[in-house]
């Protein structure tokens, strides 16, 4: 079942506007509200004394009209009566000094209490609801790891942190001490409780330790997931258990991938604009970031908050114009949601949200938004059999946590932006309306045709083999500067040649490497069939030395003209390419049109601005052409209205249009 709502929030709320608000919410279409995220002391006002009768009324009321329920735990803003029992609960800043007590997620995830007070009230929560046949689904705690709460410097950490080491060395603490090279600078421990966490020092902290951090910090946070759906399924073992991902995953100190792991369903918060941004995302990086979470889990994902209304916590920001925001849910469901909620019903009067506004401000009065979400929910459901169908991609972006965590740690280029140069690479294909699943490095690359790696910096042998054996089975994958360059425990490679493990598959070695300060550094010349389609690169450069591969672009400038730039392999009907700097989006699309071409895969043109999407199968199938311009567009001959989107219906009759304005 499509489930289509909003978030409501009726604890904030004068109790006798309830029935109205339900009322209007199922006037509008929705079937489903997500509450009680945020309301632990409203469910446990004192310790150990629980009152559900308020969420019971809603959740009534709820049955009553219609509504299916998504239960929210509350654990990501616990009771001020606990934080004043427990100050140790909270978390620490890097300097050691204590987060406040007043915002959210200000707990430390390594707390026995935090584990300890999350448990009862969510065993309290499940066995009182296990029952209920409105909720549709658990929401475990609320964007993990969201506005730096994935950090956290205080003594439990400290002691969690060394266990993680202890378990990772057997308790060697000589073993830690020649893997990580402490003989640099007089680092060598005698015991593991002289391990340091990672705090500011002079200079900088040994990279390997720092590489066990964000592997300890995501631990962290997947575990205290674990840890709460083990507990609703424990009491409930028939129940959907979701979590809602902000945005961001790819800089954040957890994986994804592996939280997503507990979960039934993936759920996005997705803001394509926020704060005091001066115009949103481009649409290819809110689709990147949708096609991210499709690819947590290999399946369709739910948008728990759709933006409708301007968004800013002290500072406000732009207005999505009329007919923008239904078309990022439009979006949305082009990249595999399958179920849709709005953030939030109403904008809050207090506290400190009150400028992220809703489909009604605090005003209450029904305007342009709650119109617009009629629409789309009016119009949605016709399409929901080929929307809820999964989705096939010929080409996968492939990330790899511990690769991300390297280059934060040492970034090397001031203007290195690694999930930048993913939406780079990414928008070279969303641009020609190529669907790209973006995926984690341990996922299987069965069934794909062209697997794109870029700053794939940490070089573990299994994935190693798994994309060799990809190529060798017909694949063409693309490797990128900085590829092979740090062994798993993030440090350099003695005695060996880069890319490490990639040098006999792309035919290349990498003589020497530079970082660039500028992303159009110096130019780049192509040969054969891209002679005289000259272009730039930046950031990075990898001195290539050819081996057996065909060179595609030289670097330029006087200096390294006698290396390559951008080299391509052939093996079988397999390839491997190899950028070994930061292209211009040019030239990366030169390179995009040729692969698919080798590939056989038909690209969609359209204008720019214009995105096309199909979706469905057997049963159900549509073409998606969404208009993300203010102006007027026209595509494969219909003209799309500004911020428009228009659905054509390949199966099962004979096609027509219908326009969602």
């Amino acid at each position: 079942m499509m489930l289509l709502g909003v978030d409501y929030y009726p604890e904030q709320w004068d109790p006798a506007l309830m029935e109205a608000d339900l009322d209007a919410i199922r006037e509008m279409g929705g079937n489903t509200i997500r509450i009680a995220e945020f309301s632990w002391h409203l469910m446990e006002p004192e310790e150990g004394h629980y009152d559900f009768s308020f969420f019971d009324h809603v959740i009534a009321m709820a049955r009553e009209k219609g509504l299916r329920v998504i239960l929210g735990t509350p654990t990501a803003a616990i009771p001020a009566w606990l934080a004043n029992r427990h100050p140790d609960i909270l978390s620490r800043f890097e300097n050691g000094q204590p987060r406040a007590f007043g915002g959210r997620h200000v707990c430390c995830c390594n707390s026995p209490r935090l584990y300890e007070y999350s448990e009862k009230i969510i065993r309290a929560m499940a066995g009182h609801y296990k029952d209920e046949p409105q909720i549709a689904a658990w929401q475990i705690d609320n964007e993990i790891g969201h506005e730096d709460s994935d950090l956290c410097w205080c003594p439990r950490c400290r002691e969690a942190f060394r266990r993680f080491l202890r378990d990772k060395f057997g308790g060697d603490v000589h073993r830690l001490n020649e893997t990580y090279g402490t003989a640099f600078w007089s680092q060598e421990y005698n015991d593991f409780d002289e391990i340091p966490l990672p705090a500011p020092t002079i200079t900088t902290h040994n990279p390997a330790l720092r590489l066990d951090w964000e592997r300890f910090r995501s631990k962290s946070l997947c575990d205290f997931l674990d840890f709460q759906a083990r507990l609703i399924r424990e009491i409930d073992p028939q129940a959907v258990i979701i979590h809602d991902f902000p945005g961001g995953g790819l800089d954040k100190h957890v994986d994804y991938s592996q939280a997503a792991k507990c979960l039934d369903t993936a759920a996005y918060n997705n803001y394509p604009v926020w704060g005091g941004q001066k115009e949103p995302l481009p649409p290819h990086e809110t689709a990147f970031a949708l096609d991210h979470i499709r690819g947590l889990k290999r399946k369709n994902f739910w948008i728990t908050e759709a933006i409708m209304g301007a968004q800013g916590h002290d500072v406000t920001g732009y207005l999505p114009r009329p007919g923008q925001a239904k078309l990022w849910s439009w979006q949305g469901m082009a990249h595999g949601c399958e179920s849709l909620l709005y953030f939030r019903y109403r904008g809050a009067a207090k506290g400190a949200e009150q400028f992220c506004y809703g489909i009604l401000d605090a005003d209450n009065r029904r305007g342009r938004k709650f119109r617009e979400v009629q629409s789309f929910f009016r119009e949605v459901p016709q399409y929901a059999q080929a929307l809820e169908a999964p989705i096939h991609s010929d080409v996968a972006i492939v990330y790899d946590y511990d690769s991300l965590a390297s280059f934060r740690i040492q970034r090397q280029s001031l203007l290195l932006d690694c999930p930048g140069e993913m939406k780079k690479l990414y928008k070279a294909f969303y641009d020609r309306n190529i669907s790209v699943d973006v995926i984690p490095a341990e996922a299987d690359l069965t069934g794909y045709q062209i697997v794109l790696l870029p700053q794939l910096t940490v070089m573990k042998p299994e994935f190693q083999a798994k994309a060799e054996r990809f190529v060798r089975e017909g694949g063409t994958l693309v490797l990128t500067y900085r590829t092979g360059v740090k062994d798993p425990d993030n440090n350099l490679f003695f005695g060996e040649v880069l890319p490490v493990g990639y040098a006999g598959l792309a035919g290349v070695t990498v003589a020497e490497t530079e970082s660039l300060q500028e992303q159009n550094a110096f130019p780049v010349v192509g040969e054969g069939a891209f002679a005289g389609a000259d272009g730039y690169g930046g950031v990075f450069r990898d001195m290539l030395e050819v081996r057996d591969a065909e060179v595609l672009y030289r670097y330029g400038d006087s200096f390294y003209r006698e290396f390559a730039a951008a080299t391509r392999k052939r093996q079988g009907p397999g390839a491997v390419y190899y950028l070994g700097c930061s292209l211009d989006e040019g030239t990366i699309s030169r390179l995009a049109e040729t692969i698919l071409a080798e590939r056989g895969i038909e690209a969609i043109p359209s204008p720019e601005g214009v995105e096309i999407v199909t979706r469905g199968g057997a049963g159900q199938k549509i073409r998606m052409l969404m208009n993300h311009t203010a102006f007027e567009a026209e595509a494969l001959g219909i003209t799309l209205p500004p911020y428009g989107c228009v659905m054509e219906t390949l199966i099962p009759c004979a096609s027509h249009v219908d326009t969602c304005l």
